[in-house]
């Protein structure tokens, strides 16, 4: 009996010196992350060459998210569109870095596959060989031609990047629109893709 106590006194002993177990500590959000243009495109080409060995990319595009305005050629959302002639099909690709509300879940997120026509001028392929100039210097050049001005005065403004071949003139295109549709912008900057020369200011 004596040695029953004394065995049931250590355990409540053992039970009383031991620390509470800990609660399980919750996993910190990653924070958001930011890419420029052709990093992202670089990940969504991957996937689209998954879904068609032929894709090629018809255009480029950054979103803006509560967390990104897209300053410094970078955002958190970036969409890629790719046509394949051999399948007549067209499918969307999306890379997201951020777990915003109004952005996409993270990693590449494919979109639904449409039709596609080779005649279509909206839709014009092009060789991922042009695309030698990043956002990053398409948004340096875009500073220069009045974007400097316009974000001294209006700082909030969102910046978009769209990425566009021009059949009339045979270059790919960086636009970089300054607001948040390309038809309501405070200012619009065609710059070459390939060479990093400034184009125009469109209208």
């Amino acid at each position: 009996m004596r040695k029953l106590m004394a065995m049931l006194a250590l355990a409540l002993m053992a039970g009383c010196t031991s620390e509470p177990s800990k609660p399980a500590e919750k996993p910190q959000p990653k924070p958001p992350e930011y890419v420029t243009g052709r990093t992202a495109f670089q990940k969504l080409y991957i996937s689209a060459r998954g879904w068609a060995r032929d894709a090629q990319p018809f255009r480029l595009e950054s979103q803006i998210t509560t967390d990104s305005k897209g300053r410094d050629g970078k955002a958190a959302v970036w969409r890629a569109s790719f046509a394949s002639p051999a399948q007549r099909g067209a499918k969307p690709y999306v890379w997201s870095g951020t777990d915003a509300q109004d952005a996409p879940s993270r990693g590449v997120n494919p979109g639904i596959e449409d039709t596609y026509s080779p005649t279509n001028s909206s839709t014009q392929i092009f060789d991922v060989a042009f695309l030698k100039v990043d956002s990053d210097k398409a948004f340096e050049v875009a500073q220069a031609h009045g974007g400097d001005k316009l974000l001294e005065k209006s700082p909030d403004t969102p910046v978009l990047y769209l990425l566009d071949w021009s059949g009339s003139t045979n270059e790919l295109i960086w636009h970089v629109i300054y607001g948040t549709t390309r038809d309501e912008a405070k200012l619009k900057v065609a710059v070459n893709a390939t060479s990093g020369d400034f184009m125009r200011v469109e209208k």
